[in-house]
């Protein structure tokens, strides 16, 4: 990729080895070979978002989450948080610093807040109100910064970023990603998604938001469409602690997400928590009413409830050694709980987020093809379809696949085949396009149009050199960026790149 863009005349910036690519600099109405995947850079801002969601009494994490005083949870896990920076605070005093924004705040290590706020429910310690303690207090805290004092960011310093996370020498463990990008992208070919999806298969747990764009059906954003990665929407508490009457907000995007993929995973508090302030950062400033003594703030959204599972995940790995991201994910997931108002999947996903349950749990205990049924009416078919491809007999399988519903069809493809990297690799060598697309073409429509269109693209069993040699980044210049491109809809990049993206629902 870097040899390509120095050929047509371009400068590469930075090499990516975690997608197999360079951002780059072209000339412009620069091409390059078609082996080569070019996506241009996309501004990414971060900003509070009033107004959306319901402002309520002060929520504790903890509190919201049947807690206890905090014990050091966490304690041996690391955890990246890929956003704005952490600030200096005793609240949060087990951090390492790597900063990629090429910002200019000196010291200032959070000038924005979003990212010292999300550390504060991963991994605060309470230290001036116990309180207000982090999930994970024990936790170390990898700050990864990827944006400035305005909260601004785009796709190739995220992507740098997340390459410091892959080159860490101390191992995380779990990385939280408070960021929906809104990218048009399938998630097989956008390099987010991708680079995430690398990380997962070196046994991080990824865990990102649903978005804020509730409350329309379909509202999931990138890279929370992933279905490989741990996907979280908010969750209202109403601030009492019976679950009889929690609810999601409205803002909390809503699944399914493209490509039939079944979104959220679960949902986790999300409105009016309080976590740790960021001195004289933006957010501060500019919410003064969101205060909350004088080390704390408060504030709602799917970022937030992204943190309380990235912590609720830190939690459970110190717990339980060598646990790999499906383990969690699947754990989290099946020891959920539910609610009158949590029964849609496409709202809740399989329910709140029930940490007390997950650590009492034995994880083995927990089956992870048991934890996503098929519809139950297809329950007998799919069983079918399962004994043809573990034998090898092509045309059973295309026969069975051919009785089962749409709706079966899309859990297939979201849902069993991502719920383990180890069933992925397996098809890659099992399930070829040369062994199942016979000369009839029987087995050419499950098989391409359903799985590969959803889990197993390129990059999974047509070819792995796809995101090691197909890409390579353009401009990088949001000028070049144009909606019409994608959509022919001239408000795209205001509306889909907006800050509400990355940022809380809420900051009252």
């Amino acid at each position: 990729a870097a040899a390509a863009v120095r050929a047509a005349g371009g400068t590469v910036r930075d090499a990516l080895p975690l997608v197999g690519g360079v951002s780059a600099e072209l000339p412009e109405g620069a091409v390059l070979a078609p082996a080569f995947r070019v996506v241009e850079n996309s501004p990414l801002t971060l900003a509070s978002k009033n107004g959306v969601g319901k402002a309520g009494d002060p929520t504790a994490v903890r509190t919201a989450m049947g807690m206890g005083p905090a014990a050091g949870e966490g304690s041996g896990v690391t955890v990246a948080v890929v956003d704005t920076g952490v600030a200096k605070s005793a609240e949060l005093p087990n951090v390492t610093r790597v900063d990629v924004s090429e910002s200019s705040e000196g010291d200032n290590y959070d000038a924005y807040g979003h990212g010292t706020f999300v550390a504060g429910i991963i991994a605060g310690t309470g230290a001036a109100d116990g309180t207000y303690a982090g999930v994970a207090p024990g936790a170390h805290v990898l700050d990864v910064r990827v944006a400035d004092a305005a909260g601004t960011t785009d796709l190739a310093t995220v992507l740098k970023g997340l390459q410091a996370v892959a080159d860490h020498k101390g191992g995380v463990d779990v990385l939280n990603l408070s960021l929906s990008s809104g990218s048009p992208l399938p998630y097989q070919v956008d390099p987010l998604a991708q680079a995430l999806e690398q990380l997962w298969a070196q046994g991080v747990v990824v865990v990102v938001p649903t978005g804020n764009d509730g409350p329309s059906q379909g509202s999931v954003s990138s890279p929370g469409s992933d279905p490989v990665l741990l996907t979280v929407g908010a969750l209202d508490t109403r601030r009492t602690p019976e679950r009889t009457d929690d609810g999601v907000p409205q803002f909390s995007g809503r699944g399914p997400a493209p490509q039939g993929v079944a979104k959220p995973d679960l949902v986790a508090a999300g409105v009016s928590l309080v976590s740790v302030a960021a001195p004289g950062s933006t957010v501060a400033a500019e919410n003064p009413s969101a205060k909350v003594g004088k080390n704390y703030f408060r504030g709602s959204g799917t970022s937030f409830a992204t943190a309380a599972v990235s912590g609720a995940a830190a939690v459970l790995i110190g717990q339980n050694d060598g646990l790999g991201p499906e383990d969690v994910k699947a754990h989290l997931r099946a020891t959920a709980y539910s609610a009158k108002a949590l029964k849609d999947v496409r709202d809740a996903g399989a329910g709140g987020l029930d940490l007390g349950r997950a650590l009492t749990t034995l994880v083995e205990d927990v089956d992870p093809v048991d934890i996503d049924g098929p519809p139950a009416d297809d329950a007998d078919a799919w069983h079918a379809f399962l004994e043809a491809l573990l034998t090898g007999d092509r045309e059973a399988a295309a026969a069975a696949w051919g009785q089962l519903s749409p709706e079966t069809h899309a859990w297939a493809a979201s849902r069993w085949a991502g719920l383990s990297l180890e069933a992925s690799r397996w098809a890659a060598n099992s399930w070829s396009a040369s062994r199942w697309a016979g000369e009839d073409g029987t087995g050419d429509e499950w098989q391409m149009r359903y799985w590969a269109a959803s889990r197993w693209a390129a990059s999974r069993w047509a070819s792995d050199g796809f995101v090691a040699s197909r890409w390579a980044a353009n401009s990088w210049s949001a000028s070049r960026w144009a909606a019409s491109r994608w959509a022919g809809d001239e408000e795209f990049a205001a509306s889909r790149w907006a800050a509400s993206r990355w940022s809380a629902a809420s900051w009252g």
